[in-house]
């Protein structure tokens, strides 16, 4: 009984040594996180790696780069003295960016050709359907023909009107999984060439928020997610952004998210070239900040650690000012990869719960202030319930920026 007894004690001891660590939040941090000696302070003050762990910033070097931020390491020690993960670290807190929040009209150039529809060719004999081994449908992404990777519309168009044969071996993307199609193509009656019978176009257009921009290098961050024709994820070849004017908002509702009504045309003067595409963002280079930014908003960017559940804002332009809407952070999510569901939030402000309903498309990339940072992004709605939505951490944008 004696020994039952001293196990307990022993269980109950371990059990709180244990629980006073934090190890969950310690090894979710990646390699190259972002953050500050200030943050790391306030998160050993708030316990947030555990009452017997303490974290060190070391820095490699003391001097401010304008070129890029300091790297270093961080040192979580048990009863600070005894090693237990050392981690790299970006030193956030040395660029200041110009928070955004206006809506953006986004162009992409696409590593293919895009369908639109399937459409009959006007032949010697009336118009006619080609026929296919496979029916086409909206958001296709033909990659090759007749084994020639398609890099732009002409050559397409070049291959398909030069060609002796009739038929055409395309491959495609679906879902993004390859499709091969035998089409055979039937002669236009007005040129003497070979038609496929699809309609296609090169370019995914859209609309999204604009994040910040860096007030030094004028490099953006946009939308938080990657943006997409239908079910294919798109590779960028090049693009751009623009001024967009709002038409109207649809307000969102249960399994209804609603939407920003805008308008923008390509053939006005890009506001900026965007080089990246990714799953965590679209990112570039301003060349025009007229309309688009308030040179007077700026703030510094704020690592993960900077990220607790409580009152946030969520900075947009769609009242035709750029105002801080009030939130409320549910959850931030421990990750170790990058992820655009960081965190979650509730809009709690009554002018844009009237505005919106809460968060619509369009929105996405809404910069969201926490403590005077820039923490992260609005990312996704929820579908059933348009005042909650998803974010993504700063840290991720940046890192996706690089």
């Amino acid at each position: 009984m004696k020994k039952w007894w001293l196990f307990g004690v022993c269980l109950t001891i371990v059990l709180l040594f244990v629980g006073n660590i934090g190890f969950k939040q310690i090894y979710s941090l990646p390699d190259g996180f972002m953050a500050t000696s200030q943050e790391i302070d306030e998160a050993n003050k708030s316990g947030m790696f555990g009452s017997f762990v303490n974290a060190q910033m070391l820095r490699d070097d003391q001097t401010v780069s304008t070129d890029k931020p300091s790297e270093g390491v961080v040192i979580f020690k048990l009863f600070g003295f005894i090693p237990i993960r050392k981690v790299k670290v970006v030193c956030s807190g040395e660029e200041e960016v110009y928070i955004g929040g206006a809506p953006i009209g986004i162009s992409l150039s696409s590593s293919g050709a895009i369908v639109v529809n399937e459409k009959m060719v006007e032949t010697q004999d009336g118009y006619k359907q080609t026929q296919k081994t496979q029916k086409f449908k909206e958001g296709d992404l033909l990659t090759q023909i007749n084994g020639i990777e398609i890099c732009s519309l002409k050559q397409l168009s070049d291959i398909v009107e030069e060609s002796d044969s009739q038929d055409f071996d395309v491959t495609f993307l679906r879902n993004n999984k390859p499709h091969h199609a035998i089409i055979k193509g039937e002669i236009d009656a007005n040129t003497g060439k070979y038609k496929l019978g699809l309609w296609v176009k090169d370019d995914v257009s859209g609309i999204g928020t604009l994040t910040y921009v860096n007030k030094q290098t004028n490099s953006f961050a946009a939308l938080g997610h990657a943006i997409t024709d239908n079910e294919n994820n798109i590779s960028a070849t090049g693009g751009s952004i623009y001024n967009c004017k709002l038409l109207g908002i649809e307000k969102g509702e249960k399994n209804n998210p609603g939407s920003l009504r805008c308008s923008f045309l390509q053939s006005d003067q890009a506001m900026g070239e965007i080089y990246k595409n990714s799953k965590f963002g679209v990112y570039g280079k301003m060349q025009n900040l007229d309309g688009i930014i308030d040179p007077n908003l700026t703030c510094y960017i704020g690592g993960r650690l900077s990220v607790k559940p409580g009152k946030a804002y969520i900075v947009s332009n769609i009242s035709g000012l750029s105002e801080e809407y009030e939130i409320e952070i549910i959850k931030a999510n421990y990750q170790s990869a990058a992820n655009d569901k960081s965190l979650v939030f509730r809009v709690k402000d009554e002018r844009l719960l009237n505005l919106t309903g809460g968060i619509v498309q369009g929105m996405s990339g809404s910069p969201i202030i926490q403590d005077g940072k820039l923490i992260g992004a609005v990312t996704h709605v929820f579908m059933s319930d348009p005042t909650k939505g998803y974010g993504i951490y700063s840290d991720w944008m940046v890192e996706n920026q690089i």
